[in-house]
């Protein structure tokens, strides 16, 4: 009997009284699995696991994960996104490219997009698992045909804060947080409007790898350290260590902002 599986009230709505009686009692709970977080091996027999349940439009997916990695929870997600889940829980899906350098998802018309470049960031003696975000082209207000940038003024409306100094941990931003499936990049999710559920601010065309250190790292901290600048301050680096001196460089030139996010469906501050 999986004694240490947890059903979230939330996820027992979702999935009906019945099945959820069917997992706790072991019926239809797994003898083992892969954490849908950090993608090690898991023991529900021995080890405190949640049921994390990702929906879509269309489909449901039930996973499970270790409850030191993540909660259980329901997980709204489009249904591209569910399907990229659900190849990289079975194994199915192709490594994205992941870690410093990540390109950014370039589209026709030039529109510009959100690139998203992972790394370890060394604050106080300890890494942080971070996302340094940099779109290919200005970003306009909504409604304005100006040349103008603001990128950051948007995001400082949103709760970000402006970065004087990188050795110092981001504030948590409530209602925001990212999402970390099957142990890869998924989504970047922020508050819907008029207190709806959380929509996506940057969802990956697919499923973005990222090293096991920074697993390691996000599964210690349950938070991911966000990093946000205008176009051309941050550029590709190659190495962890110069896409902190970038870091820096823009935060002297008052071009970065930043805030901390939990793991999708940890409780924020």
């Amino acid at each position: 009997m999986p004694r240490m599986l947890d059903v979230s009230d939330e996820v027992r709505a979702e999935i009906g009284d019945e099945e959820a009686d069917r997992l706790l009692v072991g019926e239809d709970a797994p003898r083992s699995y892969d954490c849908t977080s950090c993608r090690t091996p898991g023991d529900p027999e021995n080890d405190r696991t949640s049921t994390v349940l990702f929906v879509g439009e269309e489909t449901a997916v039930l996973a499970f994960a270790h409850a030191t990695c993540i909660p259980s929870q329901v997980v709204s997600v489009s249904e591209e996104q569910l399907q990229g889940a659900v190849r990289s829980i079975t194994g199915d899906s192709p490594a994205a490219a992941g870690g410093p350098g990540v390109p950014p998802q370039n589209v026709q018309g030039g529109q510009a997009v959100l690139g998203i470049t992972s790394g370890l960031i060394l604050i106080g003696g300890e890494l942080h698992p971070a996302l340094v975000v940099e779109p290919t082209a200005p970003i306009a207000r909504p409604g304005s045909d100006g040349p103008g940038d603001d990128f950051l003024p948007l995001l400082i409306e949103q709760g970000f804060i402006p970065v004087t100094d990188t050795a110092e941990v981001p504030g948590l931003l409530g209602g925001w947080s990212v999402l970390l499936a099957a142990g890869q990049l998924h989504a970047v999710l922020q508050p819907g409007a008029e207190g709806g559920g959380q929509v996506a601010w940057w969802q990956a065309h697919q499923a973005l790898s990222v090293t096991d250190g920074w697993r390691a790292a996000v599964n210690k901290t349950q938070r991911v350290l966000i990093y946000a600048a205008p176009v051309g301050s941050i550029g590709q680096q190659p190495r962890e260590d110069l896409l902190r001196d970038a870091l820096d460089k823009a935060a002297a030139a008052g071009k970065l902002v930043a805030a901390a996010m939990p793991l999708a469906g940890t409780p924020g501050a």
